[in-house]
């Protein structure tokens, strides 16, 4: 939800690294191919982001290894020298070991000095590993 029209926020760039610190995956389905994986995933952001998050994904997972996936996050950290919470929801695919990813600020989910944020954005880099975020983001 992008604002629009000449009173909207303005928007801001924030990108980060973020890092792997645990990972697991359970088969969750495997009655035909592809399988369906739960992943679970603990990451720490650092940059313009600063905080840590769990990730909870859904995987469809393909015999050469490559997936497509649905996530929902809930980060705790300070941006734009603010603290507080919120949800990312993403959706993303993985080839070769690598992930490429869009997420969006779930509306409402912000808390403290985030409770109005917004935003859209994603991330790219090696999955389970580390990547390179952003997040473009306003506060209505």
């Amino acid at each position: 939800m992008a604002p629009a029209g000449p009173h909207a926020a303005p928007r801001t760039r924030a990108s980060a690294k973020v890092a792997v610190r645990a990972l697991g995956a359970t088969p969750y389905d495997q009655s035909a191919k592809p399988a369906l994986v739960e992943i679970n995933i603990d990451e720490t952001f650092s940059g313009d982001i600063e905080g840590d998050s769990h990730v909870r994904a859904l995987q469809v997972r393909r015999d050469d290894r490559s997936a497509s996936m649905v996530s929902v996050q809930r980060v705790r950290a300070k941006l734009g020298g603010r603290n507080g919470s919120f949800v990312l929801q993403g959706s993303g695919i993985v080839e070769n070991g690598k992930i490429k990813a869009t997420w969006f600020v779930v509306p409402g989910s912000g808390t403290g000095d985030l409770a109005l944020l917004c935003g859209v954005g994603g991330f790219a880099g090696t999955f389970g590993e580390q990547s390179e975020a952003q997040l473009d983001y306003w506060f209505n």
